[in-house]
């Protein structure tokens, strides 16, 4: 068993880094099982659009339906006519979904759900501010909802939704959230043998851009998500990470806030 360390003796120099850089930055570390928390830092009640991590609960409402068979089935063949993108010229299966984030894929999804089992999904599963709508007046929100648009949902949100996925307490059968989590992307965070060995880390990332006044993506302020969890032994946390930029991004923004959570997470929760 362990314990975080007090968030005043954490906190510090993670807000030192975010004000330096000009970066919005919510980190929200939760022991899984009690939902302590072990570290929390930034404005981590607000909410933005879940992108490319509403893949985790696409996955959970794909297999409950049935649409999503395994971890390879159905592999479903991409669309080269509609996307310069590489991932969109091959055909995916759900495991290369979730590693490599396939718009088309999830699209692909929900479409087959429909709207009336998609919208019943999110309100089921009590997903951020529950809003499918999608952009305003385009009648997109079955493939469209949860990027940049309509759906939105908050650091602190993210955290206890995944404290419920872990606990499978979600209204979902078992196997669907069995086999989400066997596709979902793993990581390692190495504390280099100072603290308590590597953390094994499963996560999804997601990149966009905050809308301006007008409703427009703003360029200026990429957004990018990492949430998941993460085990060693002794422990298991939940977690999510939010940064929101002041200028373009070369890398993607969920890229980038996953590499920094990764290398702070072995001093955000010592043993």
């Amino acid at each position: 068993m362990w314990i975080g360390l007090t968030l005043a003796a954490v906190a510090a120099p993670f807000a030192a880094r975010a004000a330096g850089n000009g970066k919005t930055i919510c980190t929200v570390v939760l022991d899984a099982a009690t939902g302590a928390p072990l570290f929390r830092q930034g404005p981590c009640d607000r909410r933005v659009s879940p992108a490319s991590t509403f893949k985790i609960p696409l996955a959970l409402m794909g297999y409950d339906a049935g649409v999503l068979e395994d971890e390879r089935r159905p592999s479903w063949d991409g669309r080269p006519e509609s996307s310069k993108n590489p991932a969109d010229t091959r055909s995916v299966d759900p495991t290369a979904w979730e590693r490599d984030s396939v718009v088309w894929y999830s699209q692909a999804l929900t479409r087959k759900l429909g709207l009336e089992r998609f919208r019943d999904y999110v309100e089921r599963l009590g997903y951020g501010n529950r809003d499918i709508s999608g952009n305003p007046g385009k009648a997109d929100g079955l493939t469209h909802s949860w990027l940049m648009s309509s759906l939105a949902i908050s650091p602190d949100e993210q955290v206890q939704f995944l404290r419920r996925f872990l606990a499978r307490d979600l209204p979902v059968s078992r196997r669907a959230q069995d086999m989400t989590a066997a596709i979902l992307p793993q990581f390692t965070a190495d504390d280099g043998g100072r603290f308590a060995g590597a953390w094994t880390v499963w996560g999804k990332t997601g990149s966009g851009w905050m809308r301006d006044a007008s409703g427009v993506p703003d360029r200026n302020r990429p957004f990018g998500w990492f949430v998941g969890w993460a085990e060693r032994a002794g422990g298991r946390v939940v977690f999510a990470r939010l940064e929101i930029g002041v200028a373009p991004s070369a890398m993607l923004s969920g890229k980038a806030a996953r590499d920094a959570f990764l290398a702070e997470l072995p001093s955000m929760a010592r043993p």
